[in-house]
């Protein structure tokens, strides 16, 4: 049960982080590449998390503190307002109302 749970926490860290990508290269703004690094960084520890406890169950406690770990770290901050008339799949999907100017 706990391999599960870090599991979904890897992929959801995982997509927030590509989404985070996505929304980066639409728009150039900072803010979204640097949620977008973090969250790679927390996918690893969320990985390695779930790695230690497919070890074993004596490890599970610990690898859970690896996960709840990774998720702190993914936390975002304040971010600049991309979505103005986006519906809630649009959002989901990273796709935004701005785009990028071109030089």
């Amino acid at each position: 049960m706990y391999l599960e749970i870090a599991m979904l926490a890897y992929f959801v860290v995982l997509f927030l982080t590509l989404r985070d990508v996505r929304i980066f290269k639409r728009t150039g703004y900072r803010s979204y590449r640097r949620g977008s690094l973090k969250g790679l960084a927390a996918s690893t520890v969320t990985l390695l998390g779930a790695i230690i406890i497919a070890t074993g169950p004596d490890f599970s406690l610990v690898g859970l503190l690896f996960v709840l770990l990774g998720l702190f770290i993914n936390r975002k901050g304040l971010r600049e307002r991309v979505f103005i008339n986006a519906g809630t799949l649009d959002r989901v999907l990273g796709k935004t109302d701005y785009v990028k100017k071109k030089k």
